[in-house]
């Protein structure tokens, strides 16, 4: 049989780990803020509720502003009376400040 040398496999002083490689290459390609933007959309039911989620036909942001149409006026009423709540939320779901105000329409 054939026995194969065991090999030390440590990590050099200089190496990164896959996700620190991965945030730099977002950071050089400047795509980090999109890709955040399309988190907070794609993970829009995860973070607002199914009751929201349902009522909601179409997301999209614009100059740091998430446009929310909703099929529910008093449902619009009630979350335009707590927008900076929502705009907290969906910061802290992101992991950073990716927008600054929410407009229901």
């Amino acid at each position: 049989m054939y026995n194969k040398p065991e090999r030390d496999f440590k990590r050099k002083k200089d190496s990164l780990s896959i996700g620190d490689a991965i945030e730099d290459w977002m950071d050089q390609l400047r795509v980090r803020g999109k890709y955040k933007e399309t988190y907070i959309i794609q993970n829009w039911e995860k973070i607002m509720g199914a009751p929201i989620a349902r009522r909601t036909t179409n997301l999209y942001i614009r100059n740091k502003k998430l446009y929310i149409h909703l099929s529910s006026a008093p449902l619009k009423h009630e979350l335009n009376q707590s927008k900076h709540k929502v705009v907290e939320l969906l910061n802290k779901a992101s992991g950073d400040k990716v927008l600054e105000d929410v407009v229901f329409l």
